[in-house]
């Protein structure tokens, strides 16, 4: 019998390793409107590609960045515009299916 002490944890950014996987992950995550689920989808993007190359493509302090894009984090548009350029991503608004 396997004890949960035992488990891995689980880590998304483990699995975002394409360009395909990461615009999909986001994608689901932006259908949730959720603002806070987003910065946190942003900050796995972030552990994925890596958060000191992130920093210094942004501008940004990497402390910034991890308190940024958490599940607790408020990060500014401004700083949701500069983290989505550097990934290489970009937001398109589509109209809301009724």
């Amino acid at each position: 019998m396997t004890k949960i002490a035992d488990l891995k944890t689980f880590d998304v950014s483990d699995y975002l390793d394409s360009e395909e996987k990461i615009a999909e992950y986001l994608a689901v995550v932006l259908e949730d409107n959720d603002p806070t689920l987003l910065a946190a989808a942003l900050g796995d993007v972030a552990r994925a590609r890596g958060m000191t190359q992130l920093a210094r493509d942004t501008g940004l302090a990497r402390e910034a960045l991890y308190r940024s894009l958490c599940a607790t984090g408020n990060p500014s548009y401004a700083t949701i515009v500069k983290v989505m350029q550097a990934l290489g991503l970009k937001l398109v608004p589509q109209p809301l299916t009724r």
